[in-house]
């Protein structure tokens, strides 16, 4: 059995994924179904085609999202989530509808805090 401190650890790795600049906005485009590596690059602006490779092998790695290849000249790849990405995607919702509910009080927080 894992100590506290190594849970910890893992735990805090894996949240680190809700921080990440591009992982959730991939998931997000994935959440209507399976799409082409073309059309999520297109899908999510700014996002280069490097930073998407990185982002959705270090997603299949963690098992959030499978890759399909389809045997056709060139090679066509897709991505869908997989059940424990659903799950992150969902989880991740209610966080933003939590800063939406948030985010006037938020704001008005930050303008008092600058103005000190």
């Amino acid at each position: 059995m894992q100590d506290e401190d190594e849970v910890c650890r893992d735990v805090l790795q894996i949240v680190s994924l809700v921080g990440d600049k591009w992982s959730l906005p991939v998931l997000g485009q994935l959440r209507g179904g399976r799409r082409r590596f073309g059309e999520l690059q297109r899908a999510v602006p700014g996002i280069s085609q490097r930073m998407l490779t990185v982002t959705v092998r270090k997603l299949e790695r963690d098992g959030l999202v499978s890759r399909h290849v389809h045997a056709s000249v060139p090679p066509q790849v897709a991505y869908e989530l997989t059940g424990i990405g659903r799950s992150l995607l969902v989880a991740t919702l209610g966080l933003g509808e939590w800063a939406v509910e948030n985010r006037v009080a938020i704001a008005a927080h930050r303008h008092r805090f600058a103005a000190n």
